[in-house]
């Protein structure tokens, strides 16, 4: 019988200071099935340094939005649905899964993740295998002509750049909901955009064969509107 395949898919959400401030990470199998999680805020980080803004921007991740932000994670850990903890608690939460089930590490964008962390002092060394779920995404799912239909018809272009470079959207909201059917923004939390983004294309790459053969890292100038949507 073939030893069972674990997953470890963390999720990270950082301060301006570039540090991890809401950190998760769950353990899984090939079908999605969770046995493990950790859902929670870093301990002189949340509340000590700012939630990350971008000062050109006017959503989400505008400064203006702090406050808001702020109050959810209050209110998540009020309730309960998360828990303050330090980086050596982390870090001795990760030791104890890792032996325990040996699972591939990954991420959407696993670099970004890799680095908030690195900065943070959580330790992602014990995993030897690893795996970015975006590169995964974009060599499997996001150059098919269903996944640029639906691109088209949910209008997920990206903001022109000052030299003109236009790109289409393959971040883990556009993936999902291609493969869902109905497109949905994130919350932007680390446990909630694990399990309502990051697991489902997880288990859909599993489902298929040769996937890892395919895992292709994101290249903006192979993704330009031009290319893909040109005027026939």
């Amino acid at each position: 019988m073939a030893k069972k395949q674990y997953f470890c898919i963390i999720d990270t959400e950082t301060s301006i200071t570039d540090k991890v401030v809401d950190f998760a990470a769950v353990i899984c199998d090939r079908k999605g099935t969770i046995f493990a999680q950790c859902a929670v805020m870093v301990q002189n980080v949340f509340g000590v340094d700012d939630l990350f803004y971008d000062r050109n921007n006017s959503g989400i991740w505008s400064q203006a939005s702090i406050s808001k932000r702020m109050d959810n994670y209050h209110n998540m850990l009020n309730t309960g649905s998360r828990m303050m903890a330090s980086v050596n608690a982390i870090n001795r939460w990760l030791e104890k899964t890792a032996a325990k089930y040996n699972p591939e590490l990954t991420a959407y964008n696993l670099p970004f993740d890799n680095s908030k962390c690195a900065n943070t002092g959580i330790d992602l060394n014990m995993f030897s295998n690893r795996f970015c779920l975006w590169a995964a995404s974009v060599g499997n799912i996001c150059n098919t002509k269903a996944y640029k239909q639906f691109i088209l018809q949910n209008h997920l272009f990206n903001t022109p750049t000052d030299k003109g470079n236009m790109t289409f959207s393959t971040t883990a909201e556009a993936v999902t909901g291609f493969l869902s059917g109905q497109y949905t923004a994130e919350p932007h939390t680390s446990l909630e955009d694990i399990i309502g983004y990051e697991l489902p294309t997880l288990v859909h790459l599993n489902k298929k064969r040769n996937w890892r053969e395919k895992i292709t890292p994101y290249d903006w100038k192979k993704h330009q509107v031009n290319q893909h949507f040109g005027v026939k």
